[in-house]
């Protein structure tokens, strides 16, 4: 199991979520990662930064394993 990343609300966008797992620094570099690699969210590739995450999602993402969970 990875690590968990607890938001406060319903919701938080693929790219927020790569930010506050320092994965990325930026947008833009979401943007990069996702177009060079697709993130995989509950066992299907994604390369939208702004998909939709709610607690219980799995992200792998740059070989770390990140679980949303509610705050």
């Amino acid at each position: 199991m990875g690590e968990t990343i607890a938001i406060a609300g319903e919701t938080i966008r693929l790219g927020q979520l790569l930010k506050l797992a320092g994965i990325v620094d930026s947008g833009g570099e979401a943007r990069a990662l996702l177009d060079a690699q697709a993130a995989i969210v509950n066992e299907e590739p994604e390369t939208r930064r702004g998909r939709q995450l709610h607690p219980g999602d799995r992200v792998v993402a740059d070989g770390r394993e990140i679980v949303v969970a509610r705050a």
